[in-house]
């Protein structure tokens, strides 16, 4: 069942993308609300699993790829249609490929979840905390949401967002911005702990 949520997510990106590329309209509402519940479902399927008693490490990995096609989608997306610089996206791409295969490796290797593998305190608190897990995908979530939401309210709402329509986009940048340096932020202690044991093996 857990599963099947996570990929209900890769489900309802597909309509998100379609409603990015149309030219500006109220419609384009449908995505803003559309990426809220992707993001809630994020919520509802590792929930789901500990509830069920079904967690599994392919579960882990598969809910940990369902996030990535996620944001890494709707970055390019996003840099696409000028809504922000390419070097975004590129820093996604980047980092989700290095942390995801070193976590992979060590998750099989150990026969532990992703999230499992960090040994460090600081690591653990950083990557694995619930916390932390779930302050990175708010910041994502308004990052995304507020991109989505430029078009139409900016076509909707004309004269209003004249007037306060530097409030949505000052709000919605500082989350894309954040969003960046937690994703490299998060990804620091897999590489370093990763490092440590290629030493302590070496």
């Amino acid at each position: 069942m857990a599963n099947l949520v996570s990929l209900s997510r890769i489900l309802l990106l597909l309509p998100v993308v379609w409603l990015m590329y149309l030219p500006p309209t109220a419609w384009q509402f449908v995505g803003f609300f559309l990426i809220i519940v992707i993001f809630l479902t994020d919520i509802l399927d590792g929930h789901l699993a500990r509830q069920t008693n079904t967690a599994s490490q392919f579960g882990a990995m598969f809910d940990i790829t369902a996030d990535r096609i996620v944001e890494i989608t709707l970055w390019i997306v996003a840099a696409d249609i000028d809504l922000v610089p390419v070097w975004v996206p590129l820093v996604f791409v980047f980092r989700g490929i290095i942390v995801d295969t070193i976590r992979g490796e060590a998750s099989h290797t150990e026969g532990v979840a992703p999230f499992a593998v960090m040994r460090s305190e600081w690591g653990k608190r950083l990557v694995a905390g619930r916390f932390m897990r779930g302050f990175y995908a708010t910041i994502k979530a308004c990052a995304f949401s507020g991109l989505v939401a430029i078009a139409p309210l900016s076509h909707t709402w004309p004269g209003a967002w004249e007037e306060a329509g530097w409030i949505w986009i000052w709000l919605t940048y500082v989350s894309v911005y954040l969003a960046v340096v937690l994703c490299l932020l998060r990804g620091l202690p897999v590489i370093v702990e990763f490092a440590a044991r290629a030493r302590s093996n070496a």
